[in-house]
C-alpha cells in the first residue's frame, strides 16, 4: 500500500507504529493512559499518546485508512479473572473500537489480543466481537499465530483479527502463514539477541546462583531425566496421608515420593549438604524441568524464578515476555535478560529507546504487540485492497 494514516490505539510504547511506519503509514493518533508508556512514545515518535479513548469524541478523530489496536487482555487472559465483556473497565473498552469504526470506517482494520479471547467463555466472547464488526460492516478473519514462525525465538501466541471494508473486498480472506516451524531449530544466540558485554546489575544474585547450582546438581544426581512434573523437595520423605488432596496435586505428591525413593541414597547426601535447603524461600524449594533431554545442566537452560518454583526450558525460543515481571535468567551467561533484548524479541530495532526504569521498560515490552508479527500480517491484508483498486482499474 501506499502512503496511508492510520490511527494507534491503546498504543503502549508503539509495536503497531513501529510496524505501519515500515509499510509507509503515519499516525495520525495515538490513544493511551499509562503514564510511563505515554512517555516511551513522545521520545520515540515525537507523539502525544495521552488521550483516554472514553473521552476522544468521534469528530476528534482524523480520517485514517487503518485502525491498529492491541486492546487490553486482561479480560481475556489466563493469567487474569478472565472476565472478559462482564469486566467493568476493560472488557468493554473492545465497544470503543466499534463506535470508531461506526464512525471514521476505515479501510482496514489491525487488532490484537491473547490467544485465549477465542476460546474464552465458550467462544461466546469471540462470537461477539465477529458479530459486531461484521455490523459495522468489515469482512474479518482472525489469525493465530507466534514471533517463534517468523524465526524470531520467543514462543508468543496470539490472535491478530484483521478486517477490510466489506465494499473494498467481501471474499474469504486467506493469509499465508508459516508452519509452526520447530522450535528446536531456533537459537537466541545466534539470532542476535544478546549482547556481550552487558551491566552488572543484570547478573543474578548470590543467593540465586546458590538456588540454581543446588537444583543442577540435583539434576545431575537423580536418575530422571525428563521430569514430567513439578518436583516438590517438601515431599522427599514424607508419609503423611493424601486423602483430602485434589486428585492432580495427590498425584504429585505420590511421584516425588517415589522419586525420592528411587534415589533415596543420593537424596539424602544431597539435602544435608544443602542443609535440607533451609535458606531457601519456600518457591525456590520447588523445581521445574521442561527441557527434556535436549540439555543436561540447569546452566544451559533458560530459567524462570516462578511463584511455582524454580523453572527450566530449554534454550531454542524464550517463553513469551509478559507484562508481570518473571525476568527470564539466560544459563550460560548467569544473568538475566536485559531489556535492550526483550526489545529485540518484540522485533522493536536497536533505535528504540526504552524506558529508563528497567521494571517499566520490561512491563512494557511485555504488554507490546510483537513489530514482526504485524508488519507481515498487515502487508497481506492490505494487498486484498490493492488487488479491488488495480481490478476496478482494469474493468474502467
Amino acid at each position: 500500500m501506499n502512503k496511508f494514516r492510520y490511527i494507534d490505539l491503546f498504543s503502549g510504547i508503539g509495536g503497531f507504529h513501529q510496524a505501519m511506519s515500515h509499510l509507509g503509514g503515519e499516525c495520525v493518533l495515538a490513544s493511551e493512559i499509562d503514564e510511563s508508556a505515554i512517555k516511551t512514545y513522545m521520545k520515540n515518535y515525537g507523539i502525544d499518546s495521552k488521550h483516554d479513548i472514553n473521552d476522544i469524541q468521534n469528530e476528534e478523530i482524523p480520517e485514517h485508512d487503518v485502525l491498529c489496536a492491541g486492546f487490553p487482555c486482561q479480560a481475556f487472559s489466563k493469567a487474569g479473572k478472565q472476565m472478559g465483556f462482564d469486566d467493568p473497565t476493560k472488557g468493554t473498552l473492545f465497544f470503543q473500537i466499534a463506535r470508531i469504526l461506526r464512525a471514521k470506517k476505515p479501510k482496514y482494520i489491525v487488532l490484537e489480543n491473547v490467544r485465549n479471547l477465542m476460546s474464552h467463555d465458550h467462544h461466546n466472547t469471540w462470537n461477539v466481537i465477529a458479530k459486531v464488526l461484521d455490523e459495522v460492516g468489515y469482512n474479518v478473519k482472525p489469525i493465530i499465530m507466534s514471533p517463534h514462525q517468523l524465526g524470531v525465538p520467543q514462543l508468543r501466541e496470539r490472535v491478530y483479527i484483521l478486517g477490510i471494508r466489506k465494499d473494498i473486498y467481501s471474499g474469504e480472506l486467506e493469509f499465508t502463514i508459516p508452519d509452526k516451524r520447530d522450535k528446536t531449530v531456533l537459537n537466541a544466540y545466534e539470532a542476535g539477541i544478546f549482547d556481550r558485554v552487558v551491566d552488572e546489575k543484570y547478573n543474578i544474585s548470590e543467593q540465586e546462583e546458590k538456588v540454581l547450582e543446588c537444583w543442577d546438581e540435583f539434576y545431575q544426581g537423580i536418575d530422571l531425566k525428563v521430569i514430567g512434573f513439578p518436583v516438590w523437595s517438601s515431599e522427599f520423605g514424607a508419609t503423611y496421608p493424601l486423602d483430602e488432596y485434589p486428585g492432580w496435586k495427590a498425584d504429585f505428591c505420590r511421584k516425588n515420593r517415589k522419586l525420592y525413593l528411587d534415589n533415596q541414597a543420593f537424596i539424602d547426601k544431597w539435602l544435608k549438604k544443602w542443609n535440607h535447603l533451609s535458606g531457601f524461600t519456600p518457591t525456590n524449594r520447588k523445581f521445574e524441568w521442561q527441557a527434556g533431554t535436549s540439555i543436561s545442566s540447569v546452566w544451559d537452560g533458560y530459567i524462570q524464578f516462578r511463584p511455582s518454583g524454580i523453572r527450566v526450558k530449554r534454550p531454542d525460543a524464550f517463553p513469551a515476555l509478559v507484562a508481570m515481571v518473571q525476568i527470564p535468567v539466560i544459563g550460560k551467561y548467569r544473568r538475566r535478560l536485559t531489556p535492550r533484548e526483550a526489545a529485540r524479541l518484540q522485533s522493536f530495532p536497536d533505535t528504540f529507546i526504552p524506558d529508563e526504569n528497567d521494571f517499566q521498560a520490561y512491563k512494557q515490552f511485555g504488554n507490546a504487540v510483537n513489530v514482526n508479527c504485524v508488519e507481515f500480517l498487515a502487508k497481506q491484508l492490505f494487498a486484498y485492497g490493492e488487488k479491488n483498486v488495480n481490478e476496478n482499474r482494469t474493468e474502467a
